[in-house]
């Protein structure tokens, strides 16, 4: 199970600003930055409704901003108020189309963001993704930044993610700030994510519902229906790599923050049906033909640039993590800090 010792920093006396605060990521991360005797906290996102309104309700934290009103106080200077900026704000939406719209959010945004942090000497952390190795043809490596220019994402979303990262290595920035790419993420406070939630949690409701979990079939003869794989990374062991990197000062540039380890769907399906007590019943539906031609068949993290820095936390194994998402979580409906 997840390692009490991922949490053992003081963060009681940081200045800390998350945006993205009441999204998964960013309100997970506000989760540990209470465990960690941090509530000096404000949260830039908008204003939340449903179960992003739940994702905040046991959390602690000083002030809420509208992402407008952050860039109106950020050009003021107002930035050097805090010691960390932990950027998680986006549109992390795959599927989206509107190049203009994610350019504005993934882009200008965090580059003005960067821009006024760097200014005002504040340490910057930012969401990265995994989705700007695309394939993974030209390697899933967090080092050399050589290498930038050879990535092609697959999807608009991981496009303007590069687009950030290879501005940001161009300018300079990677030896001041820290870029995390995040792998697939899943557990606790996602519900709200729509059809981007993890296949943890649309598997986990196909179960209730009629005991069933559909995976995509494989439209590429190397790999077996269900046996595409992916490097799942449980969000408690995301969110301890991301504040051990934000407070290891010589930690800068990009990380990959995954688990080194790739497991198909089939296991995936199998933990979920393991940790609900349930016969596994696995039924293949073909990848929707708009996403078909730029669906990730392989990813792993690999994070020994993250070991380096002296990170030595186990990563939680999957079977572990699923069943503490499903029992803990999802069977009794309830969100980080209601444990």
């Amino acid at each position: 199970m997840f390692s009490a010792g991922n949490w053992v920093q003081d963060w009681s006396e940081q200045r800390v600003l998350v945006t993205g605060g009441a999204g998964f990521i960013g309100s997970a991360l506000v989760w540990a930055l209470n465990r960690c005797d941090c509530q000096n906290i404000v949260i830039v996102d908008f204003p939340p409704t449903g179960r992003k309104t739940r994702n905040l309700d046991p959390l602690r934290f000083r002030d809420y901003l509208a992402p407008d009103a952050l860039l109106a106080k950020s050009a003021s200077g107002w930035l050097r108020e805090f010691n960390y900026i932990f950027h998680m704000g986006a549109c992390s939406s795959t599927t989206e189309t509107d190049v203009s719209y994610l350019r504005r959010n993934n882009y200008e945004y965090t580059k003005t963001l960067a821009l006024a942090a760097l200014a005002s000497g504040t340490r910057f952390v930012y969401a990265s993704s995994a989705a700007t190795y695309g394939d993974g043809t030209n390697g899933m490596e967090d080092s050399g930044y050589e290498n930038l220019e050879r990535l092609k994402p697959l999807n608009p979303y991981g496009e303007s993610k590069h687009a950030f990262d290879l501005y940001a290595s161009k300018a300079g920035w990677l030896a001041q700030i820290v870029g995390l790419k995040y792998f697939n993420v899943f557990g606790p406070n996602e519900g709200h994510k729509g059809d981007m939630r993890s296949v943890i949690h649309k598997s986990y409701e196909q179960v209730r519902e009629n005991g069933t979990i559909r995976l995509f079939r494989s439209h590429r003869p190397e790999f077996a229906d269900g046996e595409q794989k992916r490097d799942f990374i449980y969000i408690k062991d995301a969110v301890a790599m991301t504040l051990h990197l934000a407070r290891n000062r010589s930690a800068v540039g990009l990380f990959n923050i995954g688990s080194s380890v790739a497991h198909s769907w089939n296991e995936l399906a199998l933990s979920v049906f393991s940790a609900m007590q349930v016969p596994p019943r696995i039924e293949y539906v073909d990848i929707p033909e708009p996403i078909r031609a730029r669906y990730q068949y392989f990813t792993v993290a690999n994070i020994a640039k993250l070991r380096q820095t002296g990170y030595s936390s186990p990563v939680t194994p999957l079977r572990d993590a699923v069943y503490d998402y499903v029992r803990a979580y999802l069977m009794p409906d309830r969100g980080l800090g209601n444990e």
